[in-house]
């Protein structure tokens, strides 16, 4: 049986850290618990009837500003010291995603989709590609056309000339097709501090947001509406 209920929960401004340990909560309460369905149903074999389901979880929040190094990633990317990253009051973590190197700060909207994919579908190059989607449809809805770039994750604007420049950025973790950490997406993100660090490990291409292209702040709140909307749709969930 699959569970397509998904729990969307805002966390507003909040530390990184604070966050990514919340997302450890939830990602591990999930893994247990399929883990545990799976050892009942090996002891009971064909006897098992158990309608206990794993829950998925969407969330979104902004972080304060703070830069975060993925599995792939390389520390030389990051172009601050400690004094430095003092000065500009941000933050500095290695973690467990995939990806390289990536800034988080006020307004990008930040998703974190915590999901058992054996709910929805067990293809991890197709749930970055729906997530891409979704990111892209949103764009749409202001007029701007979002593209995806060959050989890299994430959302571009002219990705297929010298003028490429990146808006979204991924980096996922999945563990038994749960999965944890998610998208960055540049509505009103204050872009200099992108010059700090080598974006995702790519080192000429440059970085826009949604306000850097349309001339204007953007209302982060419709589209953070925006978004869940086409990620819920794209993915046939239900939202509670």
């Amino acid at each position: 049986m699959k569970n397509k209920k998904v729990i969307l929960q805002d966390w507003g401004l909040i530390d990184y850290k604070k966050a990514w340990d919340r997302q450890e909560t939830l990602f591990a309460e999930t893994v247990n618990l399929k883990m545990e369905l799976r050892n009942r149903m090996a002891v009971a074999g064909d006897n098992y009837q158990d309608e206990t389901l794993t829950n998925n979880y969407l969330v979104f929040c902004e972080h304060p500003h703070v830069y975060t190094l993925g599995k792939s990633g390389k520390p030389e990317h990051l172009l601050l010291n400690d004094e430095q990253l003092k000065e500009k009051q941000a933050s500095y973590y290695p973690i467990n995603r995939g990806g390289d190197i990536t800034y988080h700060g006020p307004g990008q909207i930040v998703c974190y989709p915590i999901l058992d994919l054996d709910n929805f579908f067990t293809d991890i190059h197709l749930y970055l590609r729906t997530l891409e989607e979704a990111v892209i449809l949103t764009m749409a809805e202001f007029g701007l056309k979002g593209e995806r770039y060959p050989g890299y994750t994430g959302v571009w604007l002219d990705a297929d000339n010298d003028k490429a420049r990146k808006i979204c950025a991924m980096g996922v973790r999945c563990s038994r097709w749960v999965t944890m950490h998610g998208l960055a997406f540049n509505v009103n993100a204050q872009l200099d501090y992108f010059k700090n660090i080598v974006p995702c490990g790519i080192d000429d291409k440059a970085v826009t947001s949604m306000q850097q292209e349309l001339g204007e702040q953007v209302d982060l709140n419709q589209v953070k509406q925006i978004l869940q909307k086409h990620i819920s749709v794209l993915f046939g969930m239900e939202i509670i």
